[in-house]
């Protein structure tokens, strides 16, 4: 289970995948436990985090970068810089 990262994400997966028209999350500088019940892709406008899956590698992530999070995992935030972010659940 891992988490993958385009970096950056290039403009035409932004228009194909329709993300600007996805809901934004907001999130100060913090760190907490998360697990994922259904696949999550997001697409990071502001800030810079870190996420480590249970018994796995951290992973750091900030502006530009497309991020998909496979349902099932549960991991570890930690946000550096304030987080605003495009997302979408499920496929």
């Amino acid at each position: 289970m891992s988490i993958s990262v385009t970096s950056p994400c290039p403009e035409s997966t932004i228009n194909e995948l329709g993300i600007k028209q996805w809901p934004i999350w907001t999130c100060d500088p913090s760190s907490f436990p998360w697990t994922y019940s259904d696949k999550e892709t997001c697409l990071l406008l502001e800030g810079d985090v870190t996420v480590t899956p249970d018994g796995g590698e951290p992973v750091r992530f900030g502006v530009g970068d497309l991020i998909v999070f496979p349902a099932g995992m549960s991991c570890k935030w930690e946000v550096h810089k304030a987080v605003r972010k495009h997302y979408r659940f499920g496929n």
